[in-house]
């Protein structure tokens, strides 16, 4: 079909064809980049970020599908080049070109003799055969969707009454029963008095198009979703530590007056990435008989779920150990609570009573690295006592030893993540610099500038009690 202009307007010369060829090898490479990129592999496929950039992907190949087939129609002077130039279009334009050359057709609608043509094309769009013919403008409506029919009415006498061009989407039932987007651009055809003589659309199905652009926009609207909720989840369980860890900033002292000083101080690490919070814990409490409790603890999982069953763990410690329970005893009961709480998690421990009139130290660990002793200048680790993580079997026992301290001594507990990838030799080897120190809460600095950037996916804490002099 040739194509038609109004009568004021004179035909353009078509571009060069070295130019289109230029046009169709840079959208072939860009469709290549953009493709590779979305068939790398993930490690989750669920993951919302990813289905977001791969729904993006799709978008930007359908486009540049249809800017290649487009392009190469321009370059063989589709639709009269014939099927041999449709070959070479559906080679030029990539996967799925040779769909794409059928979403494309033509449509001119006489009104003086009242004849239409369309092309072989706009048949398959359709998906009507061939013998039935063409649809006039009033059949139209009857394999449109309902809620677009009211928008082709306006479209069609706007352009046959007020000469506008066409320009709009609505979609049409085919028989099969598949609904399809067409996408339609159109003018009139003026006769030599500027009448309209007739009317000249362009139909595009657009439906894979518009199925990518919906998928950006909910996997989008999801993203945005989740990072909204971890962003008040992070802060929720900001300010759910903030409540239930100690409130004491730098030393912690016990009075004067008493035996054995301990001077505490201690440190939480947040995820070095920026990941979700999770349930580690650092705790010391002075308790009724004059004895400290220190403890630190580290839950599987992080969010909200991990930071409110460290609390509910946490209360039931600091309850138990103002009762007088001893760390073993204390041990087992956490591990009761675990494995019957609503919601099963593993957590690690370690839990230590400090009595300042012997300078002994009482424990017990569940699964967690056993506490440092750092001596003039040199630190080991205590002997490793038996109990299972909390919450990992029913009626577990926890081993409990006792501990002879000395004034200057330095202890250092901590949960596990904070030497994963260094191992806890490098923490023994600050021996030398942590005794030279002048209180924990310097010896604290110097471990987190050691391990503060590792690289940690998830959270840690430290703790260091220095002992003091008896008075």
């Amino acid at each position: 079909m040739p194509s038609h202009l109004f009568a004021d307007r004179s035909a353009s010369q078509p571009p060069e064809r070295g130019v289109v060829e230029s046009l169709i090898t840079r959208t072939r490479s860009l469709r290549g980049d953009v493709d590779a990129v979305r068939r790398e592999p993930v490690a989750d496929e669920h993951d919302t970020h990813w289905r977001w950039q791969r729904a993006l992907c799709d978008l930007a190949v359908h486009q540049l599908d249809d800017l290649g087939a487009h392009l190469g129609q321009l370059r063989n002077g589709l639709p009269d080049g014939g099927a041999e130039s449709a070959a070479v279009v559906a080679a030029d334009a990539g996967d799925g070109a040779g769909s794409l050359l059928n979403r494309v057709g033509t449509a001119e609608w006489n009104l003086l003799t009242d004849g239409v043509v369309w092309s072989p094309e706009l048949y398959e769009i359709f998906g009507r055969p061939p013998e039935k013919g063409p649809m006039t403008l009033d059949e139209l409506p009857s394999v449109m969707v309902p809620e677009d029919q009211g928008l082709l009415q306006t479209l069609v006498t706007e352009c046959l009454v007020d000469g506008k061009h066409i320009d709009g989407e609505f979609r049409v039932v085919r028989p099969d029963r598949r609904v399809r987007t067409l996408h339609m651009t159109g003018e009139p055809v003026l006769d030599s008095d500027g009448c309209t003589a007739s009317m000249w659309a362009v139909l595009r199905d657009v439906s894979e198009l518009r199925r990518s652009q919906r998928a950006v926009h909910e996997s989008g609207k999801t993203l945005r979703r989740r990072e909204r909720t971890a962003i008040t989840e992070q802060r929720l369980v900001t300010e759910l530590r903030e409540a239930v860890l100690p409130s004491w900033r730098g030393s912690f002292r016990s009075p004067a007056s008493e035996p054995g000083t301990l001077d505490l101080a201690g440190h939480y690490l947040p995820p070095s990435g920026g990941g979700l919070v999770g349930g580690d814990w650092f705790d010391a409490l002075k308790l009724p008989d004059g004895s400290t409790l220190l403890t630190v603890g580290d839950l599987t999982g992080n969010g909200v779920t991990a930071a409110s069953t460290m609390a509910m763990l946490l209360g039931a410690q600091r309850g138990m150990a103002v009762a007088g329970v001893q760390p073993g005893a204390l041990m087992g009961h956490l591990n009761q609570l675990l494995d019957t709480a609503d919601q099963p998690a593993l957590g690690s421990a370690v839990c230590c009573r400090y009595r300042p009139a012997t300078r002994t130290l009482v424990w017990a660990q569940a699964g967690h690295p056993a506490p440092l002793l750092f001596r003039d200048g040199t630190g080991r680790a205590l002997t490793q006592l038996d109990g299972v993580l909390l919450g990992a079997t029913s009626g577990a026992a926890y081993e409990q030893a006792e501990t002879q301290l000395m004034p200057g001594d330095l202890l250092v507990l901590h949960t596990g993540r904070l030497t994963e990838h260094t191992g806890v030799d490098r923490l023994l080897a600050l021996g030398p610099r942590l005794t030279g120190t002048r209180d924990a809460q310097d010896c604290v600095r110097t471990i987190v500038e050691e391990f503060g950037g590792t690289g940690r996916e998830d959270d840690a804490c430290v703790l260091v009690a220095g002992i003091g002099e008896t008075p």
